[in-house]
This record gives structure tokens, sequence and C-alpha cells, in this order.
């Protein structure tokens, strides 16, 4: 197959390449860097089934040549305000990524007759009242909050998706992506895989917020691709959630985090600073991934740390 990657230089979308890449097909990759890195992609500088257009997929997009799939990727994805790539600080760039690049991109499906793929978020669920989150819970979302340039952009993006493919007929599938770690990662993304691994390598005291009994649901990048590249290769349409769903808390997270990398530092305790809007609990229902795409995730979260922790290790040293 020949596929179209947006966000070919982010932190998943470059890994969809290498994955896609190893198994044969062809990839032009796309990105406008505004939070994709070019070292995420510098590897694949000659290969011969990889191409790369520098572009914002918010302007109209022409690829040459015939196109099998489309994988929309492009969007910042980091909830936090105190990074510069998170979404709170990009809000137009990140509406105009979800509604415009949306847009363009299942047009390039619809002229291709391909199958299109959209990267969308469990972030639709909001700060949900269901638990854990099926692919039918409508959410709990503010849309105006300051997470909803995000939220609202994907849920505009999954209606927008559902139109094109009831209307025009093309070939879409939706996945819902669950937080996910893994190389690549933004040293200062501001989440809190990078926030732990980075304050535990430099030997600093783990800042936890509130009592650490809020929990997150983490999965391995490889896992997900592999869930990801299932769906696309599926007939399905309806959105597919993609995660973890094994439930942890940010206090034993932060006690894994201290004991792989052997920091000995006594953890930090703060007032809770909940995010306007953020979810204390998130976990994937993965019944349907399961039932119609025989995947659940294989790598355990230590073993995913460990392979995560080496490439936060070299990043620091550079």
């Amino acid at each position: 197959m020949r596929i179209l990657i947006t966000g070919a230089a982010g932190f998943i979308g470059s890994h969809l390449c290498d994955h896609l890449l190893n198994g044969g097909h062809e990839v032009v990759g796309m990105d406008n860097f505004i939070t994709g890195k070019s070292e995420n992609l510098a590897h694949l500088s000659g290969h011969k089934n990889f191409s790369f257009i520098r572009h914002d997929v918010s302007n109209y997009i022409f690829v040459p040549g015939k196109l099998d799939a489309v994988m929309h990727f492009a969007s910042p994805a980091s909830p936090n305000p105190n990074s510069p790539f998170g979404y709170t600080n990009l809000p137009i760039q990140t509406m105009k990524a979800g509604a415009l690049g949306t847009h363009n991109t299942l047009g390039v499906a619809l002229a291709n007759n391909a199958r299109y793929l959209l990267a969308s978020t469990s972030e639709i669920y909001g700060d949900p009242l269901e638990h854990p989150q099926k692919e039918s819970y409508y959410g709990h979302v503010d849309p105006i909050g300051p997470r909803s340039v995000y939220d609202e952009a994907k849920r505009f993006a999954e209606a927008l998706t559902m139109a094109y493919h009831r209307f025009h007929g093309v070939n879409t599938a939706i996945v819902r992506i669950f937080n996910t770690y893994g190389p690549r990662m933004h040293i200062d993304d501001g989440r809190v895989v990078p926030n732990f691994i980075t304050q535990a390598l430099r030997g600093e005291s783990l800042t936890i917020y509130g009592d650490g009994e809020q929990t997150r649901s983490f999965c391995y990048v490889d896992d997900l691709v592999d869930g990801i590249l299932k769906l696309l290769a599926s007939g399905e349409h309806m959105p597919v959630n993609i995660g973890n769903p094994v439930e942890t808390s940010i206090k034993q997270f932060a006690d894994m985090i201290d004991r792989l990398t052997g920091n000995q530092v006594e953890q930090t305790y703060l007032p809770e600073s909940r995010g306007e809007g953020d979810p204390q609990r998130r976990r994937p229902d993965i019944s349907r991934a399961a039932e119609l795409l025989k995947w659940d995730p294989k790598i355990s979260l230590e073993e995913g740390l460990t392979k995560t922790i080496e490439y936060f290790k070299k990043e620091l040293e550079n």
C-alpha cells in the first residue's frame, strides 16, 4: 500500500511510519513541525519507500500519485499549559488541525478512493461519569473550557469523518487513543511520563499533586501502533478504543519510576492542581478491539518504561 500519514514527525506518527515501512509499504509523511521533530524521521532519510512533504494540513493538500490509505494524526496533543507544545498554547492551530485538517485529508481519501483512518482520542469522553469508558459513551465534556480546543476539535473530526462515510461512501475508521507513552515523546511535553522520568534521571524529587490516588492507564506505543494497523486493515467504520485497561495510580507510577531509575530522593506532594476538566480516572473498555481486531496490549508497564527511560537518558545527554 501507499499511505499518507499526517503528523508523521510526531511521537505516534513517526512510529507508524517505521512499522508500515518495515511491513513493506510505501509511506508519504506530512508535517509542519509545529510539535513534531525532524529528528524523529532522520533515520528514514534515503529510505527508498519513504518521502516527506512539509505542509500544514489546515491548507489544501495535494499529494501526487495514487494513495491507498490516509491516516490523519496531525494535531498538538499535550494538555499541559506549561508546555510549549500544549494545545492550550496552540489553541487555533489545534482547532484548525481537527477541523480543516480533517476536511482536507478526507478530501484526499475521497479523491483516491482510499481507506481513511482518523486519530481521535479518549479526551472526547471528557471528565467521564462512566468508568471504564466504552465507545457507546457520549462523554461529559465542557465545550468552552480551556481543554475544549482539543476535545471539540476531535469530536468535530469524528462527526465529519462519519459524514464523509455516510454521504460520500468513504471507507473510514476512527481510533480513540488512550494514554500512550514511549520513545520520541517530547522531553518537555509536560505530561506525567516525561515529567517523572526526567525528574528521576536528574536525581530530583518526583512531584505528585494531590494524594497520588488519581489514576491513568498507560499503553506502550508499539502496542498502540499494532492496534491501529489492525484497525486500518479491518472493515470497521465505528470508533474503536485502543489503550491499556490496566489502571495505575499516580503514586504507584511514581514508585515504579523511582525504582527503575534508582532514584532515592523522597517524593514531593503538592496541593492538587487539577486542570479544569482534567479527569480523575481514565481507563478504556477495549472489548470492541478484542472482539473486532483480536487485539490486546502485550507490553507490561515495567517493560515499556524500561525502554522509555533508556530513550530519555540519551535525550538528556544530548
